[in-house]
C-alpha cells in the first residue's frame, strides 16, 4: 500500500473527501426529496379531493415495495455508484419535466400519479444502491461514523426541505417547487461522479447467473449469516411496529387530544431532535461498545415510550416522550444499519440493504390504511400498545440471539 493510500485508509470519515462528496450528494438528494413530496402533496390536494390526494401520495409505495429486492440485485450487479447516478439523473429529469408541464398547462391528477409511480420505481433502485456505497468509499472501522453522518444529513434534509418547499410554493406555486427539487437532484450528480470506489474484497460470482438467481443467492447468504439473518428479522419487526404509529397514529392522537397541527409539529420536533442526537453521538464517537446488546435494550426501552404516548393527555409530556422515542429508536436503527454495513460482504450489500429497507420503505407505508382502520375500531391506546409490543419483541429477540447480542462494531 502506498503512503497516500495508507493515509486515506487511516483518515477519519469526517475528514475524508470521498465521504464528504457522498454526504453532500446524499444531503442534496434528501432535501430534494422533501421539497418534491411537499410539492406533490400540495398539488394533489389542490387538484382533487382528499381521498384522491391520498391515493396519489400512496402510489409511489407500490412499485417501491414490489421492486426493492430487484433494485438490490441491480446495485450489486452494476455497482452502486452507477445506479445512484442514473437514479438521481432520472429523478431530476422527471421532476423538471413535471415543473415545465405545470408552468405551461394544468395536466391534473393523472400527471402527478404518473410521476409518483415513476418516482417510486426509481426509488426502488436508488435506496439499495445508496446504502451499498459507504463500504466502497470508507474504511470498515469508519462505517458506524458514516451511518451517524448519514443520519444527520437525513434529519437536516427533512428540516431544511419542508420550509424550502413551502417557500417555493408560496413564491411560484408547485411548478417552482418541483423545479427546485429537480435542481437539487441534479446537484448530486457531479459529486457522485467524482467518487472513486474501493475494489471489492471478494469476487461477486453472482454476475454469472440470472437476476433471479442473484436474488436467491443474496437471500440465501443473509439467511445463513449468523448475524445478518436474525438482524433482518429485527429490522422488519422494528419498522413494522414503529412506522404506523409515527405516521398515522400521531395525527389522530393530536386531533383527539385537541393539540392541533402545532401539537403534531412539537411531537415531531421532539422525535427529530432525539433521532438527530442519536446520529450525532454515532458520528462523533464512531463506535458504540456492545452494539448488538445496546440496540436490543434501546428498542425494548423505546417501546415503553411508544405505548406511553397514547396515554398522556399533556402535550409537553408527549413531546418529551417523542424525544425519548427518537433518541432510543434512532440509536437502535443507526446501530442496526452500521452492523449491516460492517457484517455484510460488500458484494452482497445492495441486496442486504434492499431487504433491510423493504419493511420501512416498501411495506410499512402500505399498512397506513390498516393502522387508521384499527384506530377507528379499537382506539389509539390499543393500537399504540400493539405497536409497542412489536417493537419490544424486536428488542427481546435481539437480546435472545447470542450472535446478535454479542455483535460488535469494528475498532479503528
Amino acid at each position: 500500500m502506498t503512503a497516500t493510500a495508507l493515509a486515506a485508509a487511516q483518515r477519519p470519515a469526517h475528514r475524508d473527501p470521498q465521504v464528504l462528496r457522498w454526504l453532500g450528494a446524499y444531503t442534496a438528494s434528501t432535501i430534494g426529496d422533501s421539497v418534491y413530496y411537499l410539492a406533490l402533496s400540495w398539488s394533489a390536494v389542490s387538484s382533487g379531493t382528499p381521498a384522491q390526494a391520498g391515493l396519489v401520495m400512496a402510489v409511489s409505495a407500490v412499485p417501491r415495495a414490489l421492486l426493492m429486492l430487484g433494485g438490490g440485485v441491480v446495485a450489486d450487479r452494476l455497482g452502486p455508484r452507477r445506479v445512484v447516478i442514473a437514479s438521481d439523473a432520472v429523478r431530476a429529469l422527471v421532476v423538471l419535466g413535471l415543473a415545465a408541464t405545470l408552468f405551461l398547462a394544468s395536466p391534473g391528477l393523472w400527471a402527478l400519479a404518473a410521476v409518483a409511480l415513476v418516482f417510486g420505481a426509481v426509488d426502488a433502485l436508488f435506496l439499495p444502491a445508496v446504502g451499498a456505497l459507504p463500504p466502497r468509499i470508507a474504511a470498515r472501522d469508519q462505517l458506524a461514523r458514516v451511518q451517524g453522518m448519514r443520519g444527520l444529513a437525513h434529519r437536516s434534509g427533512a428540516v431544511l426541505g419542508a420550509p424550502l418547499g413551502g417557500l417555493a410554493v408560496a413564491v411560484g406555486g408547485p411548478a417552482t417547487a418541483f423545479g427546485v427539487a429537480g435542481v437539487l437532484f441534479a446537484l448530486s450528480l457531479p459529486l457522485l461522479s467524482a467518487l472513486r470506489l474501493r475494489p471489492l474484497p471478494t469476487v461477486d460470482e453472482a454476475r454469472d447467473g440470472t437476476a433471479l438467481r442473484d436474488l436467491a443467492d443474496g437471500l440465501r447468504y443473509l439467511r445463513g449469516h449468523r448475524v445478518l439473518g436474525p438482524l433482518m428479522i429485527v429490522v422488519f419487526l422494528g419498522d413494522l411496529g414503529f412506522v404506523g404509529p409515527l405516521n398515522v397514529g400521531l395525527a389522530v392522537l393530536s386531533e383527539q387530544r385537541g393539540w392541533g397541527a402545532s401539537g403534531i409539529g412539537w411531537i415531531l420536533a421532539g422525535f427529530g431532535t432525539g433521532a438527530g442526537a442519536a446520529s450525532l453521538l454515532l458520528a462523533v464517537r464512531g463506535r458504540v461498545p456492545r452494539a448488538g446488546a445496546v440496540s436490543g435494550w434501546t428498542m425494548a426501552v423505546g417501546a415503553v415510550s411508544i405505548a406511553a404516548l397514547a396515554l398522556t393527555p399533556r402535550l409537553p409530556v408527549a413531546a418529551a416522550l417523542a424525544l425519548s422515542v427518537g433518541l432510543l429508536a434512532g440509536l437502535s436503527g443507526a446501530l442496526c444499519n452500521a452492523l449491516v454495513q460492517t457484517e455484510c460482504d460488500p458484494a452482497h450489500l445492495g441486496r442486504a440493504t434492499a431487504v433491510s429497507g423493504l419493511a420501512s420503505l416498501g411495506m410499512a407505508p402500505l399498512t397506513f390504511p390498516v393502522t387508521g382502520a384499527a384506530i377507528d375500531l379499537w382506539g389509539t391506546v390499543p393500537v399504540f400498545a400493539v405497536s409497542a409490543s412489536v417493537c419490544a419483541l424486536a428488542g427481546v429477540y435481539t437480546l435472545a440471539v447470542p450472535a446478535l447480542r454479542r455483535a460488535e462494531l469494528p475498532t479503528g
